[in-house]
């Protein structure tokens, strides 16, 4: 690990190192990536310790049970993992490959003003996107009230080509089949 100069200033979030495993300084660690062995597409990861920004880089990694372990270059013993667990793993988001046609990023899409309709089938502010979580059957869009919102209702909206009408990153937009009342 080294202390990192220039941490991006795109950085997004791609994982968090869990827990220790074993006692040579392998860590567990969570991927926010799919399939979640891609984690290891972007290197160098930046984590936050209470040292400051270091840049990890990986030295080997491997499946187990249902999930990934990973030994870092200079991490050789389970107290030095131990430092390091709840540490989130960042990138730049330079690293990461273009999304395709009408693709999105989860970490673009949150924080976007949802429009949706009323009764009158006129376009009101449902809110703004807070997260997305996976179901299995399709993705869903946690949509919180802001003072700017038509109430203060938390809204779960699939992630549907029936619901999910048009996405204006530019404008921090997107416009959903979806009324007030579901």
């Amino acid at each position: 690990m080294t202390p990192a100069q220039n941490v991006p200033e795109d950085r997004i979030q791609i994982g968090q190192l869990r827990s220790a495993y074993g006692l040579n300084g392998w860590l567990w660690v969570y991927s926010n990536t799919e399939p979640m062995s891609n984690i290891f597409d972007y290197l160098p990861w930046y984590i936050e310790t209470k040292e400051g920004w270091q840049i990890v880089d990986v030295k080997r990694w491997k499946p187990h049970g249902k999930g990934l372990v990973v030994s870092l270059k200079s991490v050789s013993d389970r107290t030095a993992a131990d430092n390091l667990v709840g540490a989130n793993v960042w990138i730049s988001k330079s690293q990461l490959p273009q999304a395709g046609v009408d693709e999105y990023y989860w970490s673009d899409l949150k924080g976007l003003i949802v429009l949706g309709l009323n009764d009158e089938e006129q376009e009101v502010n449902l809110g703004q996107i807070h997260e997305l979580f996976e179901t299995g059957a399709n993705d869903v869009m946690v949509v919180r009230a802001t003072a700017d919102s038509i109430d203060g209702e938390e809204r779960m909206i699939p992630w549907h080509k029936d619901v999910v009408q048009r996405v204006d990153l530019e404008a921090g937009r997107i416009y959903v089949n979806w009324g007030v009342d579901f």
